[in-house]
């Protein structure tokens, strides 16, 4: 059986804030998907983060106000099996995409900023709320809720593209 990267990895600094809110958003749209995406795996990793540590009060309260509980997150520094099983890396800000491209060796072609794909009139980076009232998550939640149509497309772009590779066509 080839070996599809089959894993959505969103990232950012201490994984208690904006890439467990992040993941839980595409975790909720790939659910409406078709298969294989719906099968895909999402999770949200630090590049400064301390292994389970929960999310914060605030981007918990923000997702239960769109019905998406994130109760149960623990946080996960980078590790090489979420290196080795990534389709793709979603990054909050450029700095999260520079570390990610430091601590991984080599750097991962695979890697992208949340809101790159939206258009060229939007912000590419999600500013970080912690420490924020609940107003500043719910816009770092609508801020990644914009993102998210864009990202679909891209991932099952990739996605396309892995599979073929694997099944013996040509890569692009």
């Amino acid at each position: 059986m080839p070996n599809i990267p089959n894993e959505i990895v969103f990232v950012c600094t201490a994984n208690t804030c904006r890439s467990p809110m992040a993941a839980a958003l595409f975790r909720h749209a790939l659910a409406a998907q078709e298969e294989p995406l719906r099968s895909l795996k999402v999770s949200s990793a630090g590049v400064s983060a301390f292994a389970g540590q929960a999310a914060s009060a605030n981007s918990v309260a923000a997702l239960k106000k769109v019905n998406i509980d994130l109760s149960d997150h623990a946080s996960q520094p980078l590790s090489q099996e979420l290196v080795d099983n990534a389709l793709a890396f979603f990054c909050m800000t450029d700095s999260h995409h520079a570390m990610l491209s430091y601590q991984i060796d080599p750097p991962p072609p695979n890697a992208f900023l949340m809101r790159q794909f939206i258009g060229p009139e939007a912000s590419t980076q999600i500013p970080d709320p912690f420490g924020g009232n609940l107003a500043q998550y719910e816009a770092c939640r609508d801020s990644m809720v914009e993102a998210i149509p864009s990202l679909l497309e891209v991932v099952k772009q990739l996605h396309d593209a892995a599979s073929s590779t694997e099944d013996g066509g040509e890569e692009s």
